[in-house]
């Protein structure tokens, strides 16, 4: 089993920045040895937060929540994940297919190589 790492460019706003950004690389990340059941999101400038992968799966259809983090779909090709700490909120918004490939590459990285 191996990390999987993507990067995913991604629009983010903040409560304390509302500006239209541009894209900004997101680093998405599995690591099926430590937790098979959760991902990793690095936003830029900010903390690396972590949730389970059935979330964000859930979420790429409806809305989803699970503590400090929501998803939900955004229109036809666009999904949201926002997430609430102590400082406020962050919303980020990718587009679903780069979700869905990550999520893809996690699920083959869980089984075992034929040879």
């Amino acid at each position: 089993m191996s990390v999987v790492e993507q990067y995913a460019r991604a629009h983010i706003v903040t409560d304390e920045n509302v500006q239209d950004d541009p894209a900004v690389p997101v680093l998405l990340r599995y690591d099926p040895e430590t937790d098979p059941r959760a991902v990793r999101v690095d936003l830029p400038g900010t903390h690396e937060w972590t949730f389970s992968r059935s979330l964000l799966e859930k979420g790429l259809r409806a809305p989803a929540e699970s503590g400090d983090v929501r998803v939900w779909p955004c229109g036809r090709v666009q999904a949201v994940v926002e997430f609430h700490d102590d400082h406020g909120v962050s919303v980020v918004q990718f587009e679903s297919k780069a979700l869905l490939r990550f999520l893809r590459r996690t699920y083959m990285a869980g089984e075992p190589v034929a040879g």
